[in-house]
């Protein structure tokens, strides 16, 4: 068991948001032992828990919130900061959602390793799975954990009928192949797709810039694709941020079928109801059971 962690000093980060396409400025702070992801909308006043008791909504991205404030797209950067093990953070931002930067999360990677990441002095309590549990949504997809000394993901991705194909990778979770294998991996999206997402009011900061394109035989960026199977990549960045809001670290290996945002979000749902099939190893007893519940700071 690992000792908690937070980050040595203030980081500021700006952006456009990908689909309210309006500027926000983030700055994250050292927070203490045993506070946990916290968000503050600091033109509302309001602060939000990282917890899947927050989410509002899951289309095409992550929101959590309240009536009274939410935060959007929030999958990228919680991805990093659960992978670079940061525990307790305060992320004030004076908008309604992260900035996408380059549709990766290599930038907010980057920014906590130069600031640094502080040891603090207890330990970080960890759900350790014990028996399998399964959301199986039919055709649309399915996801499973079982029981594996470590955080292993396994995710599998099928394009039919269009020249990606089929992407699968299994990655064993950890700071090194987090920065190198998926934090890079870029959100992507199809040409034929852009008139929905504006119809739907989503997408207002989207271009090539900040996402990979696809047409039916090519893929529209001139750079090209930073990795033959980004797509995949992506898809696990965004489960770790999704999976994240558990609120503990998760030792177990994920398997998952053409998920997205809202079965993965379900799936944390009916695994917190399977109690039965996962223990929270703590040192402290009145640690033992905080993933069911979350609260405002």
């Amino acid at each position: 068991m690992r000792y908690q962690r937070t980050i040595k000093k203030d980081i500021y980060i700006s952006g456009i948001g990908l689909h309210c396409g309006q500027l926000s400025t983030l700055v994250l702070k050292p927070a203490p032992e045993d506070t946990g992801v916290v968000f503050y909308r600091k033109d509302k006043n309001v602060y939000l828990q990282a917890h899947v008791g927050q989410v509002l909504d899951t289309t095409f991205a992550t929101t959590i919130g309240n009536e009274r404030a939410k935060v959007r797209t929030v999958e990228h950067l919680l991805a990093s900061l659960y992978a670079l093990g940061i525990d307790n953070v305060y992320i004030e931002v004076d908008g309604p959602e992260i900035p996408i930067l380059d549709g990766s999360a290599i930038e907010f990677a980057t920014h906590i390793i130069t600031a640094g990441i502080k040891k603090q002095k207890e330990k970080m309590p960890f759900i350790k799975i014990t028996k399998p549990v399964t959301l199986n949504d039919g055709d649309k997809g399915n996801v499973s954990i079982y029981p594996y000394e470590g955080l292993r993901i396994t995710f599998r991705l099928l394009f039919e009928n269009h020249f990606l194909g089929e992407q699968v990778l299994t990655v064993d979770l950890n700071e090194e192949v987090f920065v190198t294998d998926i934090a890079p991996a870029r959100t992507f999206g199809f040409l034929k797709d852009i008139q929905y997402f504006r119809k739907m009011g989503l997408a207002k900061g989207g271009s090539l810039e900040n996402a990979v394109v696809f047409s039916e035989s090519a893929v529209l960026n001139e750079s090209g694709l930073r990795f033959t199977d980004e797509c995949v990549r992506h898809k696990i960045l965004d489960s770790i941020g999704d999976f994240s809001l558990i609120g503990f670290p998760i030792q177990g290996h994920i398997i998952a079928n053409k998920s997205g945002h809202t079965m993965n979000v379900g799936f944390l749902k009916r695994l917190l109801m399977c109690s039965e099939c996962w223990e929270v190893v703590t040192e402290r007893e009145f640690m033992k059971m905080p993933v069911l519940s979350y609260s405002y700071v």
